[in-house]
């Protein structure tokens, strides 16, 4: 079933169905680029999970026990291609991925806040490999889409989801940029460490808040500098080393954007500094991480001189 079959009426569904076309029609070229990561998603996807478990802070999907030590060597090979995990933890058929960042936190911080999920159509805007997506499973979902551009993560998707069958669970190679093709679609939708990656975040929260039915809940998480200033720092070149950072507002500042858009009842739930126990190098992520990011002589600013980043969790909603 395409997940265009979850849509309300409202949703431009032919628009929705064309630009899907194009963006396979793209993803399936026979280029490495493409090659990189389909292949791989393939062999995982040749594996088909009995044991499945999305309640706990590491996301289950099959026990060792189910595979034979050859098959356990080709699946572990398979998982390593989508090298860096950014997200996570998991543990698929007995290989246990140790992720950048530990996602458990987040989403431990949010549990107590979140609005019904059961019979909901959500969307996770920019999902990466849909850690957060499988994390909502045990609070039965109508539908969950992943928006996510990137060719990496929508093929880690396939080939995780590919072995856990999750029916209600799909992704789209879509930007918060097509939301417009979906006017009052969704009841929940959860932007996670994005906002500060878009170069006009009000009209990005503007069409978050057309897509969401009326009572409908943003869930934002952020990163922000510390103060209660109604201020943002705007990057002459990167914030923190990460090129493609644009406005990295205080609390309060993302606060007065939310409204600004159009929402109500904004409340930041938990607002946290950052640190190396929460984004880090491992095995699976081998290249810079938070530690790197930060002035070794002064850990309240980043290398570039600015504040450190905190981390902040907020939720509003359409009334």
């Amino acid at each position: 079933m395409h997940y265009i079959d979850f849509l309300p009426p409202t949703a431009k569904k032919e628009d929705i169905l064309h630009v899907h076309q194009q963006r396979q029609e793209w993803v399936n070229q026979s280029k490495k680029g493409f090659l990189r990561y389909r292949l791989p998603c393939e062999v995982l996807q040749t594996f088909k999970a009995k044991h499945l478990d999305f309640s706990c802070d590491t996301v289950e999907i099959g026990a060792r026990g189910e595979i034979h030590e050859e098959q356990h060597a080709r699946l572990e090979s398979a998982l390593r291609d989508f090298m860096p995990w950014r997200k996570g933890p998991f543990s698929i058929f007995g290989v246990d991925i140790d992720s950048e960042w530990q996602s458990q936190r987040k989403w431990q911080r949010l549990i107590p806040y979140l609005p019904e999920l059961q019979g909901k159509i959500i969307a996770d805007i920019g999902c990466n490999n849909g850690y957060y997506m499988f994390r909502m499973l045990p609070l039965q979902p109508k539908l969950v889409l992943g928006l996510e551009p990137s060719v990496q993560h929508y093929y880690c998707f396939k080939g995780l989801n590919g072995m856990a069958g999750q029916e209600n669970l799909h992704i789209d190679l879509l930007g918060v940029e097509h939301l417009p093709l979906f006017p009052e679609c969704f009841d929940v939708l959860f932007l996670m460490g994005i906002i500060y990656h878009r170069s006009s975040p009000i009209d990005c929260l503007r069409d978050i808040f057309s897509s969401l039915r009326p009572g409908g809940t943003l869930v934002l998480e952020s990163q922000v500098i510390p103060g209660t200033e109604e201020i943002a720092i705007f990057p002459q070149k990167t914030y923190a080393k990460v090129p493609g950072t644009y406005f990295v507002p205080t609390g309060s500042c993302l606060q007065n954007w939310v409204q600004r858009a159009g929402f109500k009842n904004s409340r930041i739930v938990c607002q946290h500094p950052m640190s190396d126990t929460e984004q880090r190098r491992t095995d699976w992520m081998q290249f810079e991480s938070y530690t790197d990011f930060i002035d070794p002589a002064n850990p309240g600013k980043t290398v570039e001189g600015y504040p450190a980043p905190e981390r902040i969790y907020l939720l509003a909603e359409k009334k």
